[in-house]
């Protein structure tokens, strides 16, 4: 297996734990209120796991292949952190903005929360998932 290969899976992996923490610990416990609050009778119950997985499984991937790979290639926690808030704050819009557009009745209120909330997830993510690989490449075996 190559040096990139062995790279994107120990990313993909750290940054699979990291996600599902730091935004389980958000939807659950944090935002928990302002989801039923404002989504109130649009949310599934339950929550319906596969497309759950699916969403996790291609966002961490997107992750790990436009932002943490060329961070680490290029040795720059800084560089996964902005651009993983960027990533975070251009997917969670098109899921919020298209949403206000075709769902009637989608609290804008939630958009600017959410958009944000995508960002700050994204850049953690991608900020420790980037420390955590370089770390790990700079420990001898």
């Amino acid at each position: 297996m190559s040096s990139l290969a062995r790279t994107a899976l120990r990313s993909y992996a750290v940054a699979v734990v990291v996600f599902l923490v730091v935004d389980l610990v958000w939807l659950t416990v944090v935002a928990k209120d302002l989801y039923d609050d404002q989504l109130g009778p649009l949310l599934a119950d339950p929550v319906r796991p596969v497309p759950a997985v699916l969403f996790y499984g291609l966002f961490v991937a997107g992750l790990v292949h436009f932002v943490v790979l060329p961070a680490v290639e290029r040795d720059s926690v800084r560089r996964a952190i902005l651009s993983g808030a960027f990533f975070g704050l251009v997917t969670y819009a098109t899921w919020d903005l298209t949403s206000l557009s075709v769902i009637d009745g989608f609290p804008a209120a939630l958009v600017p929360i959410d958009l944000a909330w995508g960002a700050v997830l994204s850049a953690t993510v991608s900020g420790v998932t980037t420390a955590l690989v370089r770390r790990s490449a700079q420990t001898p075996t």
